[in-house]
């Protein structure tokens, strides 16, 4: 439901598969320095794009995600022709969806196991008042109800999350692809992306650009695999090369 894009990634490819497979490892060598002197630091001089981004690779290495992708968001502002800080920003935002989709199928667990819990005090079923209580136009659980009203929002309340982390990412790679529209990894990482957050579009050009790029990527069977199936959900996108 949640439409994942997994293209076989740590598959032992030396093209593009290696560096998906190392995207989380961005800014790992940090400074030392306390969050709270360098917080100090950019509250003093929000335009300094250096303590911008020592901050966000001291919240990267407490694996505080979304204070990393605050401090990422307001260095690239500052440096927005800067790849490898896009590259790790995009890589951050693929760390909140996933994130959130544990969340979500958490919560999809959790509607489930606990789907009926006031079952366990019903009355016998063989009983006048027990085919009462299991008729769903009868009475109603009230424990039940909230349990999964509850589960319900929890369950969209991730997805939403998700969408607009995947579509954030997409962003990034888009702005990645237009500095740099000959990286067959930038392209195949946009067409995920973009395939997560739904944009059919913009997922098939990208695929295809990085099929002109690396054809022969070990890869490549998956994204022509991909690509087909997103020609066929939507016959009327228009094919065309994200890099233009």
């Amino acid at each position: 439901m949640l439409g994942f894009v997994l293209l076989g990634v740590g598959s032992g490819s030396t093209g593009a598969a290696d560096v998906l497979g190392n995207m989380f490892n961005f800014g790992s060598s940090g400074s030392g320095t306390s969050i709270s002197k360098l917080q100090k630091k950019v509250d003093a001089s929000p335009k300094n794009a250096q303590a911008w981004r020592e901050l966000a690779t001291a919240f990267e290495q407490k694996q505080s995600t979304q204070d990393a992708v605050n401090a990422l968001e307001r260095y690239t502002a500052l440096r927005p022709k800067d790849q490898n800080a896009l590259a790790e920003l995009a890589s951050q935002y693929g760390t909140l969806a996933t994130n959130y989709a544990t969340d979500y199928s958490n919560a999809q667990a959790e509607a489930q196991q606990f789907s009926s819990p006031g079952a366990v005090f019903a009355p016998a079923s063989t009983t006048p008042f027990g085919k009462a209580f299991a008729d769903p136009t009868a009475l109603q659980d009230p424990i039940s109800a909230a349990v999964q009203s509850l589960a319900s929002t929890k369950q969209s309340t991730a997805y939403t999350n998700f969408q607009n982390a995947q579509q954030n990412a997409e962003t990034v790679y888009q702005k990645l692809v237009a500095l740099n529209p000959s990286d067959a990894t930038t392209q195949i990482q946009l067409g995920q992306a973009a395939q997560s957050a739904g944009d059919s579009k913009v997922a098939i050009g990208a695929y295809e650009a990085f099929l002109k790029l690396a054809p022969t990527d070990p890869l490549a069977p998956q994204v022509k695999q991909a690509l087909k199936q997103l020609k066929l959900q939507t016959p009327a996108a228009t094919s065309t090369t994200s890099g233009g």
